[in-house]
């Protein structure tokens, strides 16, 4: 498995991971990049055209997997600053002054889902954010109360999985919606 940022090299493989609609409805993961109302308006080639230009930015959205040469996972990663939708949200409000980077969305390819290619994106995702300078990453995961949970509809992780990369609760404001942190230590 191979990882790397998301940049102008690497968007045909995003572009491929997303498919003809974009990921989950046409958001090309900027759900958490904007307000519910934009991203309502804003679905399909607009959503397309702001990933694509962060993809070219000094600071990468998120990293991409690729598994024998081809697209298999993502994760999106940066300051949680960038997600304006998590500071209007009641259950994933900031629970501390820590300036924190948060992970909002995982999408796995389906052929390559139950292989650890999520706990791949998110150990790499770690040292993504340590390599620039943060110093805690959070996530804000599913903790299903039944099972099976259909992988589709856990775009933003399962709690297991940040558990065996080592994350820890912090807070948990609904029943299956843990706000989970782990410290990257002093740059």
């Amino acid at each position: 498995m191979e990882i790397r940022p998301l940049t102008s090299e690497t968007w045909p493989d995003f572009e491929k991971l997303m498919g003809p609609k974009g990921g989950y409805g046409g958001c090309w993961c900027m759900l958490w990049r904007k307000t519910k109302a934009d991203h309502d308006r804003d679905s399909g080639d607009v959503n397309k055209a702001e990933i694509r230009k962060l993809a070219e930015s000094d600071l990468p959205p998120g990293l991409l997997a690729r598994i024998d040469g081809e697209p298999a996972g993502w994760i999106s990663v940066a300051p949680r600053s960038a997600f304006i939708r998590l500071q209007g949200s009641r259950v994933l409000q900031p629970v501390d002054e820590e300036p924190v980077w948060s992970v909002s969305c995982f999408l796995i390819a389906k052929v390559h889902r139950r292989k650890g290619v999520a706990e791949a994106l998110l150990h790499a995702a770690c040292a993504f954010v340590r390599e620039r300078g943060g110093t805690s990453l959070e996530g804000y995961p599913i903790a299903p109360s039944k099972t099976p949970y259909p992988a589709a509809y856990a775009w933003t992780g399962f709690a297991t999985v940040f558990e065996r990369v080592g994350f820890e609760e912090i807070a948990r404001r609904s029943p299956t919606r843990p706000i989970m942190r782990k410290s990257l230590g002093q740059r």
